[in-house]
């Protein structure tokens, strides 16, 4: 995506709404918002084995739709991480301190999709960043962009496969924190465009919405690892 000339006065606008994103740094950290012993998996029959011919299988019902998130936030983790550990020449300090906060939001969600779904979690998987150069603030920008945007979107076409009500509101409180991140992102690429028509329909104020085999048809271009998404809910 093209990236906007900035006045001065629209480069200071996102510098503002830059650091006002640092009275919520660690937000999951204090919030308090998530036990792993809130979501039920415990019980649920998941039917998955880590490896097979057709690859690493999310499994079935709840559990597959709670693994189905854990990849996506395994992605997104591994590459704010790599965006700090590589940052782009010029990254200015309230660059640094949202990028570092989002990391920071995308591990917080990872682990928790981890030791809630304990012995039914899938594997670590394997990512592909070659298309992606962190050297380059478009790059990474552009990228960030299409990971939130289509995170938000996953979680808005998979909560109707949740069928207990408490893993729905889980889901609920990850894909808010999700569409923070989105709105930030495309406010630093390009002011205004925050809830622009490309992510909210302007006829009746509803964001886009995914299913899972389209999430992981363009996920699956950032990882290696082979997803046999099958068996989910539909």
């Amino acid at each position: 995506m093209e990236i906007i000339n900035r006045t001065k006065e629209e480069m200071s606008l996102v510098d503002d709404l830059a650091e006002k994103a640092l009275s919520r740094r660690r937000f999951f950290r204090y919030a308090g918002l998530f036990s792993a012993s809130a979501v039920a998996v415990g019980s649920l029959a998941s039917c998955r084995k880590d490896n097979n011919n057709n690859g690493v299988d999310l499994g079935s019902g709840d559990v597959g739709v709670l693994n189905y998130a854990y990849a996506l936030e395994q992605l997104e983790a591994a590459f704010y991480t790599q965006v700090i550990a590589s940052q782009f020449s010029g990254m200015t300090s309230a660059e640094v301190a949202v990028f570092t906060d989002i990391r920071d939001h995308e591990i917080a969600h990872r682990e928790f999709f981890k030791t809630a779904l304990s012995t039914n979690a899938i594997k670590s998987l394997e990512v592909n960043f070659s298309a992606i150069n962190f050297a380059s603030r478009d790059s990474v920008m552009a990228t960030a962009k299409a990971f939130e945007d289509l995170g938000v979107s996953a979680y808005n076409g998979a909560g109707r496969l949740l069928s207990d009500v408490n893993n729905l509101l889980i889901a609920g409180k990850i894909v808010s924190v999700e569409a923070r991140h989105a709105a930030l992102i495309r406010e630093l690429i390009a002011v205004n465009s925050f809830a622009n028509a490309e992510v909210v329909n302007p006829s009746n104020g509803l964001d886009v919405s995914r299913t899972p085999s389209e999430v992981l048809a363009i996920a699956g271009a950032f990882i290696k690892t082979q997803i046999n998404a099958s068996n989910l809910p539909s």
